[in-house]
């Protein structure tokens, strides 16, 4: 995929953009927006600049509203590459808070049980990691945009409904403990697609005999892409409105 025009940071933004026959932007998503709210903002904008509502803007890769990090926009043309680059390994850095879980699995709904944590230790920490590292199965959490018989399972959820949610197969081909101070612990992995690290935070709080979730998530790498190498929503905001358009028109 060396041959994608990818706009990154402030240093290198180019003066001219054909919007139509497709960019793709590396915009690091703020806490509180959801992943749509990063496409509908900047859409509105490539669609005013250039006068058309039939324009395509989508992204690559669902990231939690708590969540932070790394977001793929794929403009114009480029959207027909979303399932290519969806299937791209993610990279994150979490924290995860132990003694205690919450039906999303992380801090967006309130905790529904303690547990013991005096007898977890940094060693025991490492060696529960390592029972997670390689091919693993995992199951999806309850509260996620996955289909059941056509309902989003967090619809269901909401409503305090329980569905049986099979296995599947996941790769964490890197996962290493960063700093252990209970009840926190703070984790970085490398996974597949379709990993959740919220289910990954709730199943390591399980094999520890206490509970977990994720109280700070955020993507650091796609691929080769960097959130280092990211644009503000701001930033990219600016420079859609600022930038010269090249190509042919969209009217």
């Amino acid at each position: 995929m060396s041959d994608i025009k990818v706009i990154v940071t402030n240093s290198n933004l180019p003066t001219s953009a054909d919007f139509r026959t497709g960019l793709l932007m590396l915009v690091d998503k703020p806490k509180g927006w959801t992943s749509f709210d990063v496409v509908n903002k900047l859409r509105y904008k490539v669609r005013h600049r250039h006068g058309t509502k039939k324009f395509k803007v989508g992204h690559a890769g669902t990231l939690d509203p708590m969540a932070t990090g790394l977001l793929l926009i794929a403009i114009g043309k480029y959207t027909k590459l979303i399932e290519q680059l969806q299937g791209l390994g993610k990279s994150y850095a979490a924290t995860i808070k132990l003694g205690a879980t919450t039906p999303s699995y992380d801090a967006e709904e309130a905790e529904d049980a303690q547990y013991p944590t005096a007898h977890i230790t940094p060693q025991l920490a490492e060696s529960t990691l390592e029972q997670y590292r390689g091919d693993i199965m995992q199951a999806p959490p309850m509260f996620s945009a996955l289909k059941v018989d056509g309902v989003r399972l967090y619809k269901k959820a909401r409503k305090g409904q329980t569905v049986e949610i099979a296995k599947r197969p996941v790769t964490i081909s890197e996962l290493t403990l960063n700093r252990f101070e209970l009840p926190e612990m703070d984790i970085t992995c490398s996974v597949s697609k379709g990993t959740y690290i919220r289910s990954l935070a709730h199943d390591i709080g399980r094999s520890l005999d206490s509970g977990g979730y994720l109280t700070a998530l955020r993507r650091t790498t796609v691929a080769d892409y960097s959130v280092q190498q990211a644009l503000t929503v701001e930033e990219a905001v600016q420079w859609i409105e600022h930038v010269e358009l090249s190509g042919v028109s969209l009217v």
